[in-house]
């Protein structure tokens, strides 16, 4: 009787032991599952790089010349153009530089910071009108190369008077809002709370988790 009572609690310590054992190594794989997943979401929103908020077209007149010396500096040889420059410029956010923390255990990513709104692309078209060259001093394919560059620093002056970086960041939102869907596709939730956000864009906020 002794014996067959000594088989019965072995069995029941031994259930125990083995259920404990199991829990233990179900819990750390679950930790490990979700450490993952908050590594993979994390890499996933800055793999998206830049996100374009707004678009400006721009067109100016350029007017170039250069005056070459030749000849001990007697003599003076100018090249010249009118130039047509048409724009289109690209404005919005890198977000490479967001600042992102995964809390694994409630299953949320904090968003610390956010960046501020920066020159994405510039795409210059240039026309040449009146193009004129020197006596020994014509245009190279170095001189195009140089005047595109140039066309790029001229229309890259003009964008903080055009607007568009106010407009980028007013449309800031819905950049915050495309980082809550991405996260939100393995079911985590975003923390944006330590962000500086109107009561209007707080409002929209509320309105597009509704919809």
């Amino acid at each position: 009787m002794e014996g067959l009572l000594e088989v019965i609690l072995g069995l029941v310590l031994g259930g125990i032991l083995m259920y404990l054992l199991f829990s233990l190594f179900r819990k750390k794989q679950s930790k490990a599952l979700t450490v993952k997943q908050s590594t993979v979401l994390l890499d996933k929103i800055r793999s998206v790089c830049k996100l374009v908020s707004v678009e400006g077209d721009f067109a100016e007149i350029y007017h170039y010349e250069n005056t070459k010396e030749g000849f001990m500096n007697l003599m003076s040889s100018k090249k010249k153009a009118l130039i047509i420059v048409k724009a289109k410029a690209q404005i919005g956010y890198d977000l490479k530089k967001l600042k992102l923390k995964a809390d694994n255990d409630k299953k949320r990513i904090i968003l610390n910071h956010f960046p501020e709104p920066e020159v994405l692309s510039i795409e210059p078209d240039l026309q040449f009108y009146d193009m004129k060259n020197g006596l020994f001093n014509s245009f190279s394919p170095d001189d195009l190369t140089n005047l595109n560059q140039e066309a790029k620093d001229h229309i890259r002056q003009k964008i903080p008077d055009s607007g568009l970086m106010d407009t980028a960041r007013k449309e800031a939102i819905q950049a915050v809002l495309l980082v809550e869907k991405i996260v939100e596709t393995i079911g985590w939730t975003l923390d944006y709370s330590a962000l500086e956000i109107t009561n209007t864009d707080l409002q929209f906020l509320k309105e597009q988790n509704t919809t």
